[in-house]
């Protein structure tokens, strides 16, 4: 015998809702409380309930899919926050297309094309290298920036990045350091930029000396990390500790110090940025600053959905703690400097 197709009143009725709840639930899952959203979900999941999403769309008049722009796909950054993405739009019948603005010669470009095709109900930008001037398109879906910002009226999900760089440097400082170096971003990113100023801030705080050629440029990469080592072990005068803008970029610094027969934190004290899962299995463990990102994922897709539900091109902005996370890398300074 054929299974009974479930409908929406067995998920009312097992939920212990209204059918008028369940809808709402499913369609608009930032306006329900969360323990209603849970019920219901759970309903659906034990009742084997099946959403239409093609015909709720024409009926919305709407695309049912969020276009996710991030600037590398390989970084693991990024994995915790696209999960947080997935558990809010996913369950509120949002497909997420997911695309790489390192893989094409004009991001821009593309990213007025994604914004004017009609192809998505909102986009989610995890690239703050792009210019606001790209967003300013009449008639454009709403926009979120998780991690990164551009511009005043742009709304963002991002942690304290100034804070985080304050929280490194003191943590050094506290150790006993006083020769402190710094590995940036690349030129032009907002995270570069104000986690640097982060960094020459508490420098002027806690009275230690700024050294602009105990600044490296990277580019969050672990190649770049590397390389920002190899410059450090041809330095005649080399700061003690170094506070670097990236997990991948310690890790790569780490590594290429090592093989060079410096230890860590023995000779040199490393804090990084962002608590990428790796950052605890290195031997010694990275002390780093968390960013939540599936806390920031989650937030930028509630955000975005009741965008689209208002019909709203500007929400509101959200500044979210960072944690310090202390492990091995660093400790106090070798007794001979």
């Amino acid at each position: 015998m054929d299974r009974k197709v479930a409908t929406i009143q067995d998920v009312a009725r097992v939920a212990g809702v209204s059918t008028a709840t369940v809808s709402r639930a499913l369609s608009k899952p930032s306006v329900v409380a969360k323990t209603t959203r849970d019920a219901v979900l759970n309903a659906v999941a034990e009742t084997g309930y099946r959403v239409n999403a093609t015909a709720s769309n024409l009926r919305r008049q709407r695309t049912g899919t969020v276009i996710v722009l991030l600037p590398n796909l390989a970084n693991p950054f990024f994995s915790q926050i696209l999960a947080g993405l997935a558990s809010v739009l996913t369950p509120a019948q949002f497909g997420l297309l997911i695309a790489d603005t390192q893989s094409g010669p004009d991001p821009e470009e593309r990213l007025r094309h994604y914004l004017t095709s009609g192809q998505a109900d909102g986009l989610i930008l995890l690239d703050g290298s792009l210019s606001p001037d790209a967003i300013a398109i009449p008639g454009r879906p709403p926009v979120v920036l998780a991690c990164e910002w551009m511009g005043q009226d742009l709304p963002s999900v991002r942690v304290e990045n100034e804070k985080g760089a304050a929280l490194a440097v003191g943590h050094l400082a506290q150790l006993g350091h006083r020769r402190i170096g710094h590995a940036t971003g690349p030129r032009g990113n907002v995270l570069t930029e104000t986690r640097l100023e982060g960094f020459c801030s508490a420098l002027g705080n806690l009275g230690l000396p700024l050294r602009e050629d105990w600044i490296f440029e990277g580019d969050f990469s672990m190649d770049s990390g590397a390389a920002v080592g190899r410059a450090w072990l041809a330095m005649p005068e080399r700061p003690t500790a170094l506070f670097l803008s990236s997990d991948e970029m310690a890790v790569g610094f780490i590594g290429e110090v090592q093989r060079a027969g410096v230890r860590v934190p023995e000779d040199v004290s490393i804090v990084g940025f962002d608590n990428i899962e790796i950052a605890q299995h290195l031997s010694p463990g990275l002390t780093t600053i968390r960013q939540p990102r599936t806390q920031i994922g989650v937030r930028a897709a509630e955000l975005l959905l009741a965008m689209i539900e208002t019909g709203a091109l500007v929400g509101p902005s959200e500044l979210i703690e960072v944690e310090f996370i202390h492990r091995g890398s660093a400790t106090r300074p070798p007794q001979e400097v």
